[in-house]
């Protein structure tokens, strides 16, 4: 049997589960490959997937013996059918961080379920640990990226907008991969000072800041980085922010592995930057995967253990409103004794 879908069953029976619905279509493809639109249900004996007539051949051909999954036209399944698939089973779980409540109504409704039970996101966990076909997408995208960016220290001339800067990073993604893993953030001059800055119609000017947020997708994996550099030279007042930046970044490089709590590492970036007269205003990092935000997530709100080949991103920043900001991120992969930087591009004073 597929090895995901065995672990997950392995997963159900220790968790008293007899029935597992699963309509999340990204943990649908984490367990299947399967990309279109339908219902994944574990019932006692079976995997059985429901889906449109319209999608049935694709899905075969994505499917192989090995998978042991059932496909069913929805057209063709019956009332009795669907009451059917969990009979004798007493406890169904569903995903309840993604399903509504009329959804859920319907679970019950449709299926005659006797318990349907939350899973405490089982799958989102199994998520955060990265197989070796995993990590060679999500490094196949950091290594995109890296091109990416040494392609715009060329590109970047004064007089262009944050904009044509944004849509010259889509083009890029467009004829290399899967395109976007989230929407470029451009921003120059005081806009840095923006975390979630949207790319405007500013234009580059001499002696300007300029942060830029990007990443693609390659096999429906995430790519993450964010480099801060500057226009012909740069301003005196910035350079102890950027250095605190930086140095931040790289001691939490040096620091992530495994077993290490992420509050703790937030801890180390809130005090160095609370001596220094600055707040961490967001997150230091999160996982990235088949979503680019996903578990698990580096903040004091978080005490999760890192684990071996998990991959998050080392994201420290300051921000001056109406002044500019520095941000300056990685994506990494964690191991036994350290971790490994996927995005590789210079992070020291980056001037074009």
């Amino acid at each position: 049997m597929n090895p995901k879908l065995q672990w997950l069953r392995n997963t159900m029976s220790s968790s008293n589960l007899q029935g597992l619905i699963i309509s999340n279509p990204i943990n649908i493809k984490y367990l299947t490959n399967i990309e279109a639109e339908g219902v994944l249900l574990l019932t006692r004996k079976e995997n059985i997937y429901i889906t449109d007539g319209r999608y049935i051949e694709h899905v075969h051909s994505i499917l192989t013996l090995y998978d042991e999954i059932i496909v069913y036209d929805r057209n063709d399944v019956s009332k009795d059918d669907y009451e059917n698939f969990f009979m004798f089973c007493e406890n169904v779980g569903f995903e309840e961080n993604y399903v509504t409540y009329a959804q859920y109504k319907e679970f019950m409704r449709t299926y005659k379920i006797n318990h349907l039970v939350e899973t405490e996101y089982m799958i989102e966990k199994q998520r955060m640990i990265k197989d070796k076909e995993e990590i060679s997408h999500l490094q196949k995208a950091c290594e995109i990226t890296d091109n990416c960016f040494n392609y715009l220290l060329t590109f970047i001339q004064p007089g262009m907008t944050e904009k044509q800067i944004a849509d010259e990073i889509e083009e890029y993604y467009k004829k290399r991969t899967d395109g976007l893993s989230f929407e470029t953030i451009v921003a120059s001059g005081e806009n840095t000072s923006k975390p979630h800055a949207v790319p405007t119609e500013r234009k580059i000017k001499e002696q300007d800041i300029i942060t830029i947020d990007m990443g693609c997708k390659v096999n429906g994996y995430c790519s993450d980085m964010t480099r801060t550099f500057f226009v012909g030279s740069i301003p005196e007042a910035i350079k102890p922010v950027y250095d605190l930046v930086l140095k931040n970044q790289i001691q939490t490089l040096e620091t992530i592995k495994d077993g290490v709590s992420t509050r703790l590492l937030t801890k180390m970036v809130e005090n160095d930057f609370k001596l220094n007269g600055y707040d961490l205003l967001h997150s230091l990092g999160h996982g990235v995967g088949m979503e680019i935000h996903e578990a698990p997530y580096i903040s004091y709100r978080s005490d999760t253990q890192l684990k071996e080949n998990m991959v998050v991103t080392n994201e420290p920043g300051i921000y001056l409103p109406g002044k500019f900001g520095i941000r300056i991120e990685d994506t990494v992969q964690v191991t036994k004794f350290g971790c490994i930087s996927l995005t590789k591009s210079e992070k020291n004073y980056i001037i074009i």
